[in-house]
């Protein structure tokens, strides 16, 4: 399921996220406003020993409800990915691979 940005913003930093899939597998397909795209494997991280709030990731079906609020990508119980470290990774690698 696609999710766009709530409540709709304007772009004003290239690290906005724009819009969020969740995949298979723990992983979010990822859109920035300038455009870069790219995937985050949070796989190895919600099933870490040392995953602390992102434990609760690990069930499926919460990890699906990923969507974008103020341009960054959140869970409900906020639950939130730093937009900014994950544009550096993907942006340089196409990936973002948290453990």
């Amino acid at each position: 399921m696609t999710t766009a940005i709530t409540p709709p913003i304007v772009c004003n930093h290239p690290d906005d996220v724009a819009e969020v899939v969740a995949l298979d597998s723990f992983r979010l397909q990822v859109r920035f406003c300038d455009g870069v795209e790219g995937q985050v494997d949070m796989s190895a991280l919600v099933h870490s020993s040392h995953a602390g709030v992102f434990a609760q990731l690990a069930d499926p079906i919460r990890f699906s409800e990923a969507y974008v609020e103020y341009g960054a990508v959140i869970w409900p119980g906020e639950i939130d990915l730093a937009p900014d470290a994950m544009y550096v990774e993907i942006k340089q690698n196409g990936k973002w691979k948290l453990e």
